[in-house]
């Protein structure tokens, strides 16, 4: 699909972008470049892939919850210069 400089122009005041009189023929190119792209995109056989999201409601491939590097709570506290309670301490900043 070819964009026109005048597309071009529409977009660019759209999106709130200055260009220059001079530079819309590049930005025209480069507009139809990127859909040229996205029409390739239609191409690809995606038959018997499954979606990863969904307008519809379903639930995303989760991975199960494991902690692979803890119980370290002390270790971590002692780069802290103020610590209490198992906890970073800092100054109050708000009253």
């Amino acid at each position: 699909m070819a964009i026109d400089t005048e597309t071009a122009a529409k977009v660019a005041k759209l999106a709130r972008i200055k260009v220059e009189e001079a530079d819309l023929p590049a930005l025209a190119d480069e507009f139809s470049a990127i859909l040229g792209f996205i029409e390739q995109l239609n191409e690809v056989d995606v038959d018997g892939v499954d979606p990863m999201t969904s307008v519809t409601p379903m639930r995303l491939y989760r991975r199960e919850d494991v902690v692979t590097d803890g119980d370290i709570q002390q270790s971590v506290l002692k780069n802290a210069p103020d610590a209490r309670e198992g906890f970073f301490a800092v100054p109050q900043v708000v009253e």
